[in-house]
């Protein structure tokens, strides 16, 4: 996180928008606002911020159109902030194209975590490492190969393409159905169970608790995202 870093917030309370101004100016971020989903889609591509905050019940387009039309000329982060808890609503935010979901009222410290970890992302996006390192763990996206602690690690196809895919979108919750889409195609977005099954062997791989996971974080019914 930088003093240059814009943040774009479209959301059509005056309170909130007026609350995050401050407490985001105050953490360095600079801070453009929308109160309305179309001017929200505007200023995204006039104003080209470093990250998106965009609510789900805009007046005039479910934020999930704000979304979707972002996404079709921009790989901004956005993350999501809405009193929407209900898992059908982050999966389909999620699916929509948003990086990341935070649900009101919120703590200050752990929007601040999600938009740190959305700018790495960013950043790391913008590099395409071919290398990516997580402590004593490396992926060699390029040769398909996973070294833990200098020792190589012995994947399958499916593993190994799972965490490459994790590693790329490192600090971003990814769906069930983003990561089943991606890995094993449209026709097993809902085939859970192979996705779990996978998890769970890169755990034992990896040496990465299931209950105290310091790697792959588990965001129950949602997805899973790495942490670097």
């Amino acid at each position: 996180m930088n003093d240059t870093t814009g943040v774009l917030v479209i959301e059509d309370e005056a309170p909130i928008r007026r609350f995050l101004r401050v407490v985001l100016e105050g953490a360095g971020f600079t801070v453009e606002e929308a109160a309305r989903g179309r001017e929200g889609i505007t200023k995204a591509a006039t104003l080209g911020p470093d990250v998106v905050l965009v609510d789900l019940g805009l007046p005039d387009l479910d934020g999930k159109e704000v979304i979707q039309a972002i996404r079709e000329w921009s790989r901004v982060p956005i993350l999501v902030l809405s009193v929407r808890s209900e898992e059908a609503e982050i999966i389909a935010a999620l699916d929509a194209g948003a990086d990341d979901y935070v649900t009101k009222p919120f703590a200050t410290g752990e929007l601040f975590a999600r938009l740190r970890a959305l700018s790495r992302r960013n950043v790391a996006a913008a590099a395409q490492p071919a290398v990516i390192t997580v402590g004593g763990l490396e992926i060699d996206l390029a040769k398909r190969l996973v070294r833990l602690n200098g020792q190589v690690v012995e994947l399958t196809r499916k593993e190994f393409d799972v965490l490459a895919l994790l590693s790329r979108n490192s600090g971003r919750l990814l769906s069930h159905h983003d990561l089943l889409g991606t890995v094993w195609g449209p026709a097993h977005r809902d085939d859970v169970h192979y996705l779990r099954i996978v998890i769970s062997h890169l755990r034992d791989k990896l040496g990465d608790d299931a209950q105290h996971s310091r790697l792959i974080i588990t965001e129950p019914g949602i997805g899973y995202r790495l942490i670097f």
